[in-house]
């Protein structure tokens, strides 16, 4: 009973934890060691850790399993080890970790094995948390790396249902890259498809932590985001605008630079979000026919 328990608890930590006797044989994986490595405890419990699973490198490249294996020298002299190493994936790759190994000891301190913990690097995590809402390929556009119109679409119905529930305003902010069809007449789509990722990086580097920046179709992109003013809006757009126009691709001795226009809107209470979608794309329209590279928002 007291056993299931401790696995229990184990099992409900994020860290990746396994067990090894003196031989270096599996003899516990628990549930954040399957998420973290993409092996089963069945698939590995009575292996050595080095029978190609983990198989930890060093930033060298050496193989800590043959050589300098933390784990092999906590056996040995029951010292506590730290490391950062790159784990093997089960699908192949390579993910850097932090692994602390601790000696196991019966009631009389003779060594009965180790214990290994292990998660994702801090540097690691900062970089998943920057791309968690667009880690699935099938929600972000292959071009510019940002979201897809899946994804915004997504995002949308999101908002939607918050203000329903809860009454948070969100906006919607359409950008339309200024006479994109020239740029590719001119200079050919390769600097075409340079110019669609500068934009998006200029967009995603622009807005708030919590906005989402996301293609449209084209040269079109949306930002979805939430609880901001009018006011609010207005600044992030023309800010926005204002870094698009001071960018530029260097293409041999030439700099290709490009304005953009911009449409956005507030949600009312109670609106549908393809409701204020429709009353951003109409300000965008209004933008471009009124001489392009400007900001229109739709009045309250």
């Amino acid at each position: 009973m007291e056993r299931d328990f401790y696995k229990q608890v184990l099992d409900s930590i994020a860290d990746g934890v396994y067990f090894v006797d003196t031989e270096r044989r599996i003899t516990f994986w628990n549930k954040g060691a399957e998420r973290l490595s993409g092996y089963t405890a069945q698939e590995v419990l009575g292996k050595s850790c080095a029978d190609n699973i983990l198989r930890h490198v060093d930033a060298s490249g050496t193989e800590l399993c043959l050589k300098g294996c933390p784990l092999a020298a906590v056996v040995q002299d029951g010292l506590m080890r730290e490391a950062q190493v790159f784990m093997h994936h089960k699908l192949g790759h390579r993910i850097p970790v932090e692994v602390r190994a601790t000696a196991m000891r019966d009631s009389r301190g003779k060594i009965l094995g180790a214990v290994e913990i292990f998660n994702k690097t801090v540097q690691d995590l900062d970089v998943l948390k920057e791309i968690e809402s667009l880690r699935r390929e099938v929600l972000t556009d292959p071009l510019t790396g940002i979201g897809n119109r899946r994804y915004a679409e997504i995002r949308l119905s999101e908002c939607e249902k918050d203000a329903s529930d809860y009454g948070v305003s969100f906006g919607v902010l359409f950008v339309d890259i200024d006479h994109f069809k020239a740029v590719n007449d001119t200079w050919g789509h390769g600097i075409g498809d340079r110019v669609l990722r500068m934009v998006a990086s200029v967009l995603a580097n622009g807005v708030r932590t919590l906005d989402a920046v996301c293609r449209w179709g084209g040269e079109e992109f949306v930002i979805v985001t939430r609880n901001i003013s009018r006011e609010g809006l207005h600044a992030l757009s023309e800010r926005l605008r204002m870094l698009i126009e001071r960018s530029w691709i260097d293409h041999g001795p030439r700099r290709i630079a490009v304005t953009a226009s911009f449409g956005g809107a507030l949600s009312h209470p109670g609106e549908p979000a393809q409701n204020v979608v429709h009353r951003a794309d109409a300000q965008l329209y209004r933008s471009k026919a009124n001489g392009r590279n400007q900001v229109s928002l739709d009045p309250l």
